[in-house]
């Protein structure tokens, strides 16, 4: 059972480290193609908070957050193989984080066929934070072997 646990978190995570691979590789000088797709959405996530606080002391910088993905994704990817918890941990972060921005079906019509596109893509990342959910809560309802206590035996007079 041990090998197919270790096969199954090999191929969940290779969605993450393969990823941050190609994210890595096409980084470049301005941040790459991930860049120019962050770009619009970090800026309405900056005049959200603007509107919030009052100011317009927020900077977001594009190539920084398309750093942390990349880091984000590669950390938990790996350390999700070697079975922690840490790795599991940080994948839903990078998820919580990055699915609602990346995948905004909401700012599109319903009969809009871009709408279902990124509907679909925006529950594909709830299915896959549920399925590191299920793993926590697998990998925490095991009971740990302890280690059996020898009974001191009583010695006869």
């Amino acid at each position: 059972m041990g090998f197919f646990s270790f096969l199954g978190r090999v191929l969940f995570a290779s969605i993450f480290i393969l990823s941050a691979w190609q994210m890595f590789n096409e980084f470049g000088d301005d941040g790459g193609p991930a860049a120019k797709e962050w770009a619009p959405k970090l800026v309405v996530i900056k005049k959200f908070i603007d509107g919030i606080i009052g100011k317009s002391t927020v900077h977001i910088d594009v190539k920084t957050f398309v750093a942390a993905c990349i880091f984000l994704q590669g950390l938990g990817g790996l350390f999700f193989v070697l079975g922690s918890s840490f790795g599991a941990y940080v994948l839903i972060y990078y998820m919580i984080l990055t699915t609602p921005l990346k995948y905004d079906f909401y700012n599109y019509n319903l009969g809009d066929k871009e709408f279902f596109r990124l509907l679909q893509e925006f529950l594909q990342g709830a299915a896959l934070v549920g399925a590191l959910l299920f793993y926590l809560g697998m990998k925490n309802s095991i009971v740990r072997k302890q280690a059996k206590k020898k009974t001191p035996k009583s010695k006869a007079a």
